[in-house]
């Protein structure tokens, strides 16, 4: 039970998935489509189906994909559905140059969302960039780690790091194209001070690996798979410095705020982050990061400096302390567990 609710966590399972261990139930459907419009058709006609025969529930719909089915259910069922959208949907690159995928999820989002009551989003801009299109005004909640520590049980040399070089760190589930990492090796490669260690899953690793073979990169980098959380902190509380090189081509990149920078200030390590607004915010308020203007591999090695300089300023820990202090879950989650504290009493 969490604050008087039982909570299921329902989405879909693939053949590299994970084992859960939650605190609370999971249901995860295994899908003949994984990709495409298959996928997203299936996917939320088994979701639709499995929830109408559930007994009747509060639906938590995480992102556009998953809104259409529990809308629909909460009003057969006559019951509550909040939505909480991680990003600018209808502004992500994938589906900018798909007309008809576009069109489809637009009139879903234009036919519901002035529908809906409850609605929260991850930052300020894109709250904005919801209220200018449907007048209603998202509150923000941004997925922040929460404030209980992570032991560093493991040291750099059983993590496979070399003695005598400071330790780049990028980490994450969506290590994409087009999203800076391709410069980031170039940098890497045409200097000798830094290793670099990438952490997580995305389209671009198979590109960045094969590169990575070459003469001018060997020794110098480090691949890890995608590891549950407190695994992947391991080798960022290793690091010296996170990065974060997200470019502002699309408006869904030019308003997001990624969750690692918040890892990499957890961990105690100062980051380099490409400039964009709600990331420049962080910056500006804490002095945790650096921001550079460009890609190009100078400016990246400068920033790479600028911030291993950041850890000599005698500010620093008391910079990362507040932002650990202000900047976290139970701070964060504090109106979504009032408003579901209100559900649970009826009083909504």
């Amino acid at each position: 039970m969490l604050h008087g609710l039982e909570v299921v966590l329902v989405g879909r399972k693939l053949k590299s998935s994970k084992s859960l261990v939650r605190e609370y139930q999971t249901k995860r459907f295994k899908l003949l489509f994984n990709a495409g419009f298959l996928f997203y058709a299936e996917y939320n006609l088994r979701l639709f189906f499995w929830l109408l025969i559930c007994k009747k529930a509060i639906y938590h719909a995480n992102d556009l994909d998953t809104l259409l089915p529990m809308w629909l259910i909460s009003k057969f069922k006559k019951s509550i559905v909040v939505y909480d959208s991680h990003e600018y949907f209808l502004g992500v690159p994938e589906i900018q140059n798909r007309p008809f995928v576009k069109k489809v999820w637009s009139s879903i989002e234009r036919f519901i969302f002035p529908r809906l009551k409850y609605v929260f989003t991850v930052n300020k801009s894109i709250a904005e960039l919801y209220h200018k299109d449907y007048k209603i005004m998202p509150a923000v909640l941004r997925n922040l780690p929460t404030l209980k520590p992570i032991e560093k049980i493991k040291t750099a040399k059983e993590l496979g790091f070399p003695e005598g070089k400071k330790i780049v760190i990028l980490q994450g589930a969506g290590i994409n194209i087009h999203r800076g990492s391709e410069e980031l090796l170039e940098a890497i490669s045409i200097q000798d001070e830094f290793f670099l260690c990438v952490v997580g899953k995305g389209d671009v690793l198979s590109y960045l690996k094969k590169r990575a073979e070459q003469s001018d990169l060997k020794s110098k980098v480090l691949f890890v798979d995608a590891l549950p959380y407190s695994e992947m902190m391991q080798y960022t509380l290793n690091a010296d410095v996170g990065v974060s090189f997200d470019r502002a081509n699309n408006i869904n990149h030019e308003f997001s705020l990624p969750n690692k920078i918040f890892d990499y200030a957890k961990a105690g390590i100062p980051f380099v982050a490409t400039d964009l607004i709600e990331v420049s915010k962080i910056i500006t308020t804490y002095s945790t990061g650096i921001t550079i203007k460009s890609l190009n591999k100078d400016h990246i090695l400068s920033g790479l400096n600028q911030a291993m300089l950041l850890k000599e300023n005698p500010e620093y820990n008391s910079n990362v302390e507040k932002m650990n202090k202000e900047l976290n879950w139970g701070n964060e989650s504090k109106e979504l567990v009032e408003l579901y504290q209100k559900f649970s009493s009826g009083l909504f």
